[in-house]
């Protein structure tokens, strides 16, 4: 069996292969900084852990590149943390556990990392090299990129001092990407107060699972389903007709993650159970059919719980479900200025309630390449929340990455391509949140771009990197390097 280390170029794999042992979710990246910065001493190389966790490596000009211009190779250390319901996998302690599965890198079970672990093994390549001809290389290594951007945010003004920044965490290999969305954090919380229940009510588990999930920027405009929005939508039905009340709930685990489970338990009345798991199975069939292209494995379960003593009550439960079901999720608007690009999004990614503080909490992501449609959205989901009587909050905002259609490394990019592959890469904008609006903020100067191998389904278990487009992505990047011009 192929094992990663070895798959070409190894130079590149060999370095992700140390990074899957490595535990790195977000928040949990002590070892993985460590393990960066070792690696840069080891080298000889100046390196720095600045105060926000990023970890920033020199790498001098190769004997006649010294008066090159000066190239920033930019990925983030942290990797979002999502697995199988039936996985046992703790990412703060546990290996990841490679697939090669044809001309696929996967993971069994649980996201890969390769969004950003590629990025940062190939940028690491090029200081491990002998062989590259290249200018003067910094590589930045951001901290805890996936929840909020805290590196990039926290990098200081004049720590860098190359001219060119080349990010490697976009994921579609033949595409040079020349702007981003911004994002915006969007938080809600209910109060509750209980009712007591008497033995007249059954409890039952209701689970949605089997769904895709994935990256809430990049697939979001797949049209994949809510497991959130799905349960409540079961909910808001079985309490209408049956007067099904619920007890606890969980959905969702990150902010950038569609929410591929949601788990409640629920009371219903003796004399209804039938018609209960009849209305579930009937509605159930319903939605599957609706998702049958996107959500293929999507499983509603009942099972039945001992009895429950206590539910939140009618009148909040009622506020809580039509704010869940009337809450914006998905693509809002597409762009009008380039075709296929998704301009303003919103996903609905966690819920969860507490029960000894009796609270409900909602976290979204926001996202919009205009600053005004993403404000507007903004207002959007406060007055749906606020309406049901819940406390809000808007935190964590960052600007987009507006396009320079005139940058010199751009040129230089498809020059290079287009003579190594005779083909001119495509160049585009993303909906998601790279780093390089935020960095460009401190570091006015300079001239962006990013590009990466293709990567499919990041921060979900369906997590996969095409092999062939690491061997382009790698040589690309060395070839780049090789023809950085002068200052």
């Amino acid at each position: 069996m192929t094992q990663v280390k070895d798959i070409k170029p190894t130079e590149v794999w060999s370095i992700f292969d140390q990074m899957t042992q490595i535990p790195r979710p977000s928040f949990h990246e002590e070892k993985i900084q460590e393990w960066a910065e070792d690696f840069g001493k080891n080298l000889g190389f100046e390196t720095i852990k600045d105060e926000a966790g990023n970890v920033i490596i020199r790498k001098p000009a190769t004997a006649g590149k010294e008066n090159v211009k000066g190239v920033i190779l930019q990925g983030h250390l942290d990797m979002v943390p999502q697995k199988n319901s039936d996985k046992q996998h703790d990412f703060t302690t546990d290996p990841i556990e490679t697939v090669v599965d044809g001309e696929w890198v996967r993971a069994n079970g649980t996201t890969l990392g390769a969004d950003n672990g590629i990025g940062v093994s190939a940028a690491l390549a090029v200081l491990a090299s002998t062989t590259i001809k290249h200018g003067p290389v910094e590589v930045l290594l951001t901290a805890t990129e996936e929840t909020g951007m805290d590196g990039a945010n926290g990098l200081k003004p004049g720590i860098l001092h190359g001219d060119i920044l080349i990010n490697m965490d976009s994921e579609d290999e033949g595409e040079l990407y020349v702007g981003c969305a911004g994002g915006e954090d969007f938080s809600a919380t209910f109060k509750y107060n209980e009712k007591t229940l008497d033995k007249e009510f059954t409890g039952f588990k209701l689970s949605v699972t089997g769904m895709k999930g994935g990256h809430s920027g990049i697939d979001i405009p797949l049209g994949r389903g809510n497991a959130i929005k799905v349960f409540f939508r079961l909910l808001n039905a079985a309490h209408e007709k049956l007067g099904v009340k619920l007890a606890e709930f969980e959905g969702g685990s990150l902010r950038n993650a569609i929410p591929r489970e949601a788990f409640g338990v629920l009371a219903v009345k003796n004399s209804r159970t039938k018609s209960f798991v009849k209305l579930v199975e009937d509605l159930a069939e319903v939605i599957k059919a609706e998702l049958s292209v996107t959500e293929p494995t999507l499983a509603v379960t009942l099972e039945e719980v001992k009895r429950l003593k206590k539910v939140i009550s009618k009148k909040d439960q009622e506020k809580i479900t039509a704010a869940i079901v009337a809450c914006p999720n998905g693509v809002i608007r597409m762009s009008d200025s380039m075709a296929g690009l998704v301009e303003t999004s919103t996903n609905l990614a966690i819920v969860k309630s507490d029960a000894k503080k009796k609270t409900i909490s909602v976290a979204c992501l926001m996202r919009s390449s205009v600053d005004s449609a993403k404000e507007e959205l903004g207002t959007r989901m406060k007055a749906v929340f606020e309406l049901a009587g819940a406390k809000t909050a808007l935190t964590g905002g960052y600007p987009g990455w507006k396009p320079n259609m005139d940058s010199a490394i751009l040129k230089t990019m498809q020059d290079v391509y287009n003579k190594k592959y005779k083909k001119i890469p495509e160049i585009k904008a993303i909906h998601a949140g790279l780093e390089c609006g935020i960095l460009g903020g401190n570091y006015p100067n300079w001239d962006m771009i990013s590009f990466g191998p293709t990567i499919r389904f990041p921060h979900s278990p369906d997590e996969k990197v095409n092999i062939a487009t690491v061997q382009k992505f790698w040589d690309f990047l060395v070839a780049t390097l090789e023809s950085i011009p002068e200052k």
